[in-house]
């Protein structure tokens, strides 16, 4: 199977933006966002969306575990997980053993999971589906993300109402006159070795230093800081790059590398300054699991679950994140204990304002099309769900015929 990277994703995404905008067009570095947080703050009462992908189609029956449903484990004779083995939720279901944070998160009505979530006539291409994803548009190929869509309605001409962490814009992000602002993690580079120990030396404050000194020593120190935050190494070392031949076998394509710990760290750090965006997006690759899915993915879910709990207790007063990904998996497992492309598959949603339970009705395991899960939830009624919540637009305004919602999932 061809790999599939990030990149290769916004050539053919058919978001014709997306191209030009991730060569930089829109690239903002840190002062922009601290300068912006300081001459324009987000005002407390506005909502913040927080975007995680997860490339590749993670597969939600390994997920949300239908542990308890001997069709699952019939389906799955050497990669289910047995009952005992699952966090429980209820219904016959339960977290992924790497969901321990989440399974925490809902056991204090924090967690929403949305069942069965797809789209009509669903697509088992990485491209042809992420694209349907991003732009919400179903039936038909547009020039514009759904979230980029969102911004030419209320952004007027400026990007930095919504801002990517991720190596490259995402099409969900570009609209047809506005598109959002992009801060690429791996930008900051500062000195390792003898010339770093002594880089770090020098931001160390010392007694009797003058005025002028000490603030030296401080802004060196904060400089070492922040390039620990933005790239999770004291040296400022970068982090993991898409590449096209990266680990195949152990579903890292479709996606390339995480560090979503990374990204979310800095997405709170710009949430608490008051940056001005309302919209981030971050994301985690490596969820195509054709093969040693079993470990693969747990190792995946566990990365997850490891960057997406702190961030949510330490901003779910202010943010709502929203976890997808670009389609789920067969139901039966093939011969390499993995599965293969399918469709329908579980959405979280977790923040300000959720509240945590079941959504949406669990799709069968007996009654399927052609081996693959009926869609019971249109991503489309997520979208509208958010886009009036937590953002306070009117979902017809983006979405065009669409009038569905979700019931119930948002505190009155």
């Amino acid at each position: 199977m061809d790999s599939l990277t990030r990149r290769r994703f916004l050539t053919l995404s058919g978001v014709t933006a997306a191209g030009a905008l991730a060569i930089g067009a829109t690239q903002v570095n840190w002062d922009d966002l601290m300068k912006a947080a300081a001459d324009d703050p987000l005002d407390a009462s506005q909502g913040v969306l927080v975007v995680v992908t997860l490339y590749g189609g993670n597969d939600g029956l390994n997920t949300v575990v239908p542990a308890e449903d001997p069709a699952y484990q019939d389906a799955r004779p050497d990669l289910a997980y047995e009952p005992g083995e699952v966090l429980g939720l209820g219904e016959g279901l339960g977290l992924n053993p790497g969901l321990k944070g989440l399974k925490g998160l809902w056991d204090e009505q924090g967690l929403a999971v949305v069942r069965g979530v797809g789209y009509a006539q669903p697509d088992h291409s990485h491209f042809r589906s992420m694209a349907i994803w991003q732009t919400a548009s179903p039936r038909t190929s547009v020039p514009s993300g759904w979230l980029g869509r969102w911004l030419d309605e209320t952004a007027g001409d400026d990007p930095l109402r919504a801002l990517s962490v991720e190596p490259l814009l995402p099409p969900m992000l570009a609209g047809e006159r506005t598109a959002a602002a992009s801060f690429p993690l791996n930008g900051l580079k500062l000195p390792s070795g003898p010339l770093g120990e002594a880089f770090t030396a020098l931001g160390q404050p010392s007694g009797g230093e003058e005025p002028w000194q000490a603030r030296v020593s401080r802004s060196i120190a904060d400089l070492r800081r922040t390039a620990t935050t933005l790239t999770g190494s004291p040296d400022g070392g970068k982090l993991p790059e898409d590449d096209p031949d990266e680990q195949r076998d152990k579903g890292a394509s479709a996606g390339g590398g995480g560090a979503l710990g990374a990204q979310l760290d800095v997405v709170a750090r710009l949430i608490e300054a008051n940056a001005p965006c309302r919209v981030y997006s971050a994301s985690l690759g490596g969820f195509d699991t054709h093969s040693d899915e079993r470990a693969t993915q747990q190792r995946l879910l566990t990365e997850l679950d490891a960057a997406l709990t702190p961030f949510v207790r330490r901003v779910g007063k202010r943010a709502v994140v929203l976890v997808y990904s670009e389609f789920g998996r067969r139901v039966r497992a093939n011969a390499s204990d993995g599965t293969d492309h399918g469709t329908a598959g579980p959405v979280f949603l977790l923040g300000a304002g959720v509240r945590g339970g079941f959504y949406g009705a669990q799709p069968s395991l007996t009654d399927l099309d052609d081996g693959d899960l009926l869609q019971t939830t249109d991503f489309r009624d997520v979208y509208a769900t958010v886009l009036d919540r937590v953002l306070g637009t009117e979902p017809a305004r983006v979405l065009k015929d669409h009038t569905g919602q979700l019931e119930g999932v948002f505190a009155t």
